[in-house]
């Protein structure tokens, strides 16, 4: 359950909306104390990429300190870019709630769901965005520039395409594949865009002000977020406009998706040509060793962490220790929106949240920052496998108070607070994977350790949601009332109940069912995995660093 504030999951993964909040492990503050604190954690390292951090031995920077207002320009620039990332991501978590209002199948669902996969695959071709680059244009200039315009362009062209594929034009049904892949593109460009960014962010200001990359990530992704999808779904929304922001009632939104692409496409395009031609690359900076030798040397650093065995026994617990919020995080927001609850309503449960979700960081950070961070990752699994069960009894008391109005204000107030205890929950799991990382990664590596760490986190997330919405069909059982000698097991069989004067109704809901087996299993894993996963943090320091050949 959550809004969907960008963090790349994410810090930027799915979010269909407040019932599904996967943070990725990237943007945000880290645990104080930490490495990394100053940077963006998933830069791949390289070349270049800690020029401002790490300067050569016995060099200094030729201007000496400089205040974050000499470099204001800089600042606003990193974080008007880290706002159009979130564009795109804002607007794909959108869809599934536009597709939900259709009445899409949840397998459908979970083929959508492979859009937010990019951002947590992207360390596959991180390495070649850091290493490929025209010198006289500028090395992050060289991605940034040609991923914007395709961005740009692609948006505009999918403005005219969009209303057909989500059926919208015809009045027929939503082009589910065309959309998946269409995304999937979308989301592709925007991974690569975030590459190039944050290592520009680590060049582009000094290294007094390097601590403001991480700010303008967190703040102008959650800009963009809301934008590309609250705010969109708000003025997209007949209902909402009707009642908020219009005299007169009009049969369809202020904007539509269209509208809003081609909006944003020409302001990709434009924005991009200002920085293709007025901004320059900073070449002050002395660059330092290199962490790799190039992408070869990359990919086998990247796979010499993952063979260690205290690496291996991580990553298959992170990868397993999420299947038990799957149910409530994929599919409640779904449910919800399928038991009407206006999508724009839930949408906008998101602003409320956003100072919590600034504060929980920095109070949960005081309890991680220690020794054996993963503590308040045990101890906060229990309540937050608990909440996946108040959300299923949320869904099913939520037909029962619905009246021809919509629903009474108090049902949305204890939405928000459940919303808000949810939230409590996961930022202390993702805060102490994030500092338990911080803690982990080898210093001399540490761009890449801690962002093939973060991916696999990331990855923990993902794959359970996806098939959680895959199962919802296949777990909900249908019986044809009114004809005799009929099912609704196929799509074939519902249709001849139809014909025959009958009609398919749910005996029992795959979520439930999802829902008691994922808080189950999650229960499992805490019992019998949990003790071992906070062992991990016992290990000692050479358990964790990597041996290279120089």
């Amino acid at each position: 359950m959550s809004p969907t504030l960008s963090h790349k999951d994410s810090s930027r993964q799915r979010r269909l909306g407040p019932m599904n909040h996967c943070l990725d492990m990237k943007s945000g503050s880290l645990p104080p104390g930490t490495w990394e604190a100053e940077q963006p954690v998933d830069s791949i390292g390289g070349e270049g990429d800690s020029e401002a951090l790490l300067l050569a031995t016995g060099t200094r920077s030729p201007r000496g300190p400089r205040g974050y207002r000499a470099e204001l320009s800089n600042i606003l620039l990193l974080l008007f870019l880290y706002v159009l990332q979130g564009i795109p991501l804002g607007l794909a978590g959108s869809i599934p709630l536009i597709l939900q209002s259709k009445n899409v199948s949840y397998t459908d669902q979970a083929f959508f769901s492979l859009v937010f996969w990019p951002f947590s695959l992207k360390l596959l071709w991180a390495p070649l965005v850091d290493a490929v680059y025209f010198k006289s244009f500028g090395r992050r200039k060289s991605w940034l520039v040609p991923t914007q315009y395709i961005l740009g362009l692609f948006m505009i062209y999918l403005s005219t395409q969009v209303d057909h594929m989500l059926g919208t034009a015809d009045g027929g049904s939503p082009d589910v594949m065309a959309l998946t892949l269409t995304f999937f593109l979308f989301e592709f460009l925007a991974a690569t865009q975030d590459i190039a960014v944050d290592g520009w962010a680590l060049t582009m200001l000094s290294r007094e002000n390097v601590g403001y990359a991480s700010t303008c990530n967190s703040v102008g992704q959650t800009a963009g977020y809301f934008l590309g999808n609250v705010l969109f779904l708000a003025l997209e929304s007949a209902d909402f406009c009707n009642k908020y922001l219009r005299f007169q009632p009009q049969p369809r939104g202020i904007v539509t998706l269209s509208d809003f692409l081609f909006f944003w496409g020409t302001i990709f395009f434009i924005t991009t040509t200002l920085i293709a031609l007025l901004k320059k690359e900073n070449k002050e900076v002395t660059p330092s060793k290199e962490e790799t030798k190039g992408i070869t040397d990359t990919y086998k650093l990247l796979f010499t962490i993952i063979k260690m065995p205290a690496v291996m026994t991580f990553c298959f617990m992170i990868l397993t220790a999420k299947v038990g919020f799957s149910a409530a995080d994929a599919v409640t927001g779904l449910k919800l929106v399928e038991e009407g609850v206006p999508k724009e309503h839930l949408a906008l449960l998101a602003v409320p949240m956003v100072p919590l979700q600034i504060i929980l960081p920095l109070i949960i950070s005081k309890y991680t920052a220690g020794p054996q961070p993963l503590n308040v990752f045990y101890k906060a699994m229990p309540y937050r496998l608990l909440l996946g069960l108040e959300y299923a009894l949320m869904v099913w008391w939520t037909p029962k108070v619905a009246y021809q109005g919509g629903f009474p204000l108090y049902y949305y107030i204890i939405v928000l607070l459940s919303y808000a205890l949810h939230q409590i929950t996961l930022y202390s799991m993702y805060v102490s994977i994030m500092a338990f990382n911080a803690k982990v990664s080898d210093p001399l590596i540490g761009g890449t350790y801690m962002t093939l760490l973060n991916t696999v986190s990331n990855l923990g997330g993902n794959w359970p949601s996806t098939v959680a919405l895959w199962l919802v069909d296949p777990l909900t059982v249908k019986e044809c009332v009114g004809a005799s000698n009929q099912n609704c097991w196929t799509p074939e069989a519902i249709e001849l109940c139809k014909k025959l004067g009958g009609s398919c109704v749910t005996a029992l809901d795959g979520y439930y069912v999802e829902s008691i087996v994922c808080v189950i299993i999650g229960f499992g894993w805490w019992f019998f995995l949990g003790p071992k996963f906070k062992k991990l943090q016992d290990e000692g320091a050479s358990s964790w660093k990597c041996r290279r050949d120089n």
